[in-house]
């Protein structure tokens, strides 16, 4: 008895210290790397708007005490520099004390082309949760159904765009010509805009940036009630922590239409390639932690703004077992005797 209550003690303190003290310095992770990619807004430089967002998150992240792995991220070690699937980041602590074990999914700048372009949507992004609580997920396409907590259950991907769009209307008491769909726009989808337009429902159309759209999707007032489509299955898993944050409903299946991905995902583990996942497969862990800061303006979040003494973010902080969801508003203040906060 006594060594239970100890495992279950420690099992509250690792929870508690991972959703409370780790989720404010992952905001400092997203922050920073939002800050620093919104230097480059609209310069055309695509690469350089990821990279200055990668080395800033993986700076930050070194500061934080943990003992973390990156299970989603820039890539395999051989074609990223860092944030690479496997890799170790963190800090101990200067007196020794135990850090926690986490798992980290990654993507430092979703919306390289927003940002490089000026365009809305941009965002950093950041899921955590205790040691196996995300999909390693291959990098593929992904099929994804995302509404929000009032349509679970109520769509399915083998159904007709119109029966997921009558059965969404009916869950939300309005009418089908009333819902907003969000897709990627893409050679692919044609056929998708075409039957979700011919049922009757508007489309919204964006050139990248399905994970905060799917967090749009979930959150009510945003004037999104769906996003559909396939995007990529590691933007998938990450949505899938923030959707169950949001008690959202989420459905995924990977597109394997290559031997060279049916041969990777059965390295991964994987053994139906035609599984269905829901948010609670795609990221199953019990303390998950999500955040994001605007880069570019979005149905969500703010991009970031310079003034003369200062930067402006807006970011949403999310931890599941805690059932918080904080939206923040931070001024970072540049060092000096003469700043003074400005209400904006």
């Amino acid at each position: 008895m006594a060594t239970q209550s100890r495992v279950e003690g420690k099992a509250r303190s690792f929870g508690e210290n991972l959703e409370g003290d780790l989720a404010a310095k992952f905001l400092r992770v997203v922050e920073n790397a939002a800050i620093a990619s919104a230097r480059t807004m609209g310069q055309g430089e695509r690469s350089l708007s990821d990279q200055v967002a990668t080395e800033s998150m993986r700076q930050t992240m070194d500061s934080i005490p943990m003992r973390g792995t990156i299970v989603i991220g820039e890539g395999e070690r051989d074609e990223a520099p860092m944030l690479y699937i496997g890799e170790k980041v963190g800090a101990e602590f200067p007196d020794g004390r135990e850090v926690p074990e986490v798992d980290i999914a990654v993507d430092p700048l979703e919306g390289t082309n927003l940002c490089a372009t000026g365009a809305p949507g941009s965002i950093t992004v950041l899921a955590a949760s205790e040691r196996g609580g995300l999909l390693n997920a291959p990098d593929c396409y992904m099929e994804k159904i995302v509404v929000g907590p009032s349509c679970k259950n109520a769509v399915d991907l083998d159904a007709p765009p119109a029966e997921n769009l009558k059965n969404i209307a009916r869950r939300l008491s309005r009418d089908v010509e009333d819902l907003v769909v969000i897709v990627l726009e893409r050679p692919r989808h044609e056929k998708l805009i075409a039957d979700i337009r011919a049922a009757g429902a508007r489309i919204r159309l964006i050139g990248d940036g399905d994970l905060s759209a799917g967090i749009a999707a979930a959150v009510i007032g945003t004037g999104v009630h769906a996003v559909m489509g396939s995007g990529g299955a590691p933007e998938g898993v990450i949505t899938a922590a923030a959707i169950r944050c949001l008690n959202g409903y989420m459905l995924g299946r990977l597109v394997i239409d290559k031997p060279e991905l049916e041969e990777r995902i059965a390295r991964m583990g994987i053994r139906n390639k035609d599984k269905i996942y829901e948010a609670e497969d795609l990221a199953p862990g019990n303390q998950l932690i999500f955040a994001a800061t605007g880069v570019t303006d979005g149905a969500l979040l703010k991009g970031v703004r310079f003034f003369g003494e200062g930067t402006r973010t807006s970011s949403v902080i999310m931890a599941m077992r805690t059932g918080k969801v904080r939206f923040i508003d931070s001024i970072h203040l540049e060092k000096g005797p003469d700043v003074k906060v400005r209400f904006m």
